[in-house]
């Protein structure tokens, strides 16, 4: 796959959400760092375990991106589908890990900066994708790759990771 057609996938989608909307809370919505309101330790630690998170979450994001065109031969976009299912990698634990990831990095920012409105950002982008996801991009999936979308979602958890991957030759 093309290193344009993934860059605009991912400029388009998630470089909005952890980059060009956090930074536009930011500059409009004025905020106190976290030591104003908890004292210095409680920024160092919010610092580092926002850090953390992030890029736990961007760790995530690269992994998925790079299996969606790798073996799903498309990008992240609604535009640009996965041609295959991928179930492998992260995706053997959980069926949104690009969520997951996103939803990290925002966490990871709002702790870090001790926004208030990063931490609202958090809440709304993690609920829109709640209703969204089993709404409109689960019944896509199904119309896509039939039984064996569903077979995969029957296994796999839609936002908490399970123990230990899934494979469909595993499935009784």
């Amino acid at each position: 796959m093309s290193v344009g057609r993934e860059l605009s996938s991912v400029m388009a989608l998630p470089f909005n959400a952890i980059v060009t909307v956090p930074a536009i809370l930011l500059w409009l919505i004025p905020w106190r760092p976290g030591f104003e309101r908890g004292g210095l330790v409680v920024a160092i630690m919010g610092a580092a375990l926002g850090l953390c998170l992030a890029l736990l979450g961007l760790t995530l994001m690269v992994k998925t991106i790079r299996l969606f065109g790798r073996l799903g031969r498309g990008t992240l976009a609604p535009w640009d589908p996965t041609v295959h299912l991928v179930i492998e990698g992260p995706y053997r634990y959980v069926r949104n890990p690009m969520i997951s990831g996103v939803a990290l990095v925002l966490l990871g920012e709002a702790l870090a900066t001790g926004s208030l409105a990063l931490l609202a950002w958090f809440a709304l982008f993690v609920l829109v994708n709640a209703i969204y996801m089993p709404v409109f991009e689960e019944p896509g999936l199904v119309k896509r790759f039939g039984r064996e979308y569903r077979d995969y979602a029957e296994h796999v958890p839609r936002w908490i990771p399970r123990r230990t991957p899934w494979s469909p030759r595993s499935t009784p």
